[in-house]
């Protein structure tokens, strides 16, 4: 893995809009992590970034109100992508304003796991689509390949949970790919929960939790201590289910 000094980022902060008027008691504003930024901001470092944490610790909420934020489609694609199937994510995206890096253009996507069956959809009904054979690959395949079309150079990008479709190997090609990405310039935030993933040396971690949000290293993960513990003895962890 290279270690080159980070550059600049496309994306410097987000903050709550003050004009904007917020319900606190909906769901997604009492969720910790989403309350720490609605109350604090949140700085965004250069290279990338993974939000880790347990279900219902904010992360996909988080990540999903970036690209809103962003002016990204929220079910995954670039600032012209126009699809949509159920909204479910939260309106968190609306009322938050973001810090940009003036003085450059940048490239920007959101893959998000959950939709890609839409999003390959929407790209194969575009006039002279280029991406008309996703839908012939594997999940993690197809994932992958609109990766390598889509993210490249200098741009602020995300991706929600994008070990779910991937085996270990193809895991492993995926952190190479963050790797080249970060050297080209590429600012980047990931949802995960892949022990992996979050090995990529220098990368920022964001722990999500009761506690809301803090920076952590990778072995002071707790998915990665569970992996580990698991690995050593599966057999006491399928004991204790029963």
């Amino acid at each position: 893995m290279r270690s080159n000094p980070l550059p600049d980022r496309p994306v410097r902060r987000i903050d709550r809009d003050p004009e904007i008027e917020i319900g606190r008691d909906a769901w997604w504003a009492q969720i910790p992590a989403v309350a720490a930024v609605l109350e604090h901001g949140l700085n965004l470092p250069a290279g990338v970034t993974f939000l880790v944490g347990e279900n219902g610790s904010g992360k996909s909420t988080l990540v999903e109100a970036l690209a809103a934020a962003h002016g990204l489609n929220p079910e995954g694609g670039s600032r012209a992508a126009r699809h949509s199937s159920r909204v479910t994510e939260a309106p968190l995206g609306s009322v938050l304003k973001v810090t940009r890096t003036p003085g450059r253009r940048a490239n920007a996507y959101f893959l998000r796991a959950e939709t890609m069956h839409g999003l390959y959809t929407y790209l194969e009904n575009l006039p002279g689509s280029p991406d008309g054979d996703l839908h012939e690959r594997s999940h993690g395949e197809g994932f992958l390949e609109l990766l390598d079309r889509k993210f490249h150079g200098y741009g602020f990008y995300l991706m929600d949970e994008p070990e779910a479709p991937l085996s270990f190997t193809a895991t492993l090609g995926l952190l190479a790919r963050l790797d080249r990405l970060r050297a080209d310039g590429a600012q980047v935030v990931v949802a995960t929960h892949s022990p992996l993933l979050t090995a990529l040396p220098d990368a920022t971690i964001l722990e999500l939790g009761p506690h809301g949000i803090r920076r952590t290293s990778w072995n002071e993960l707790a998915v990665v201590d569970h992996w580990r513990r698991f690995l050593g003895d599966p057999g006491s962890y399928l004991r204790m289910l029963h």
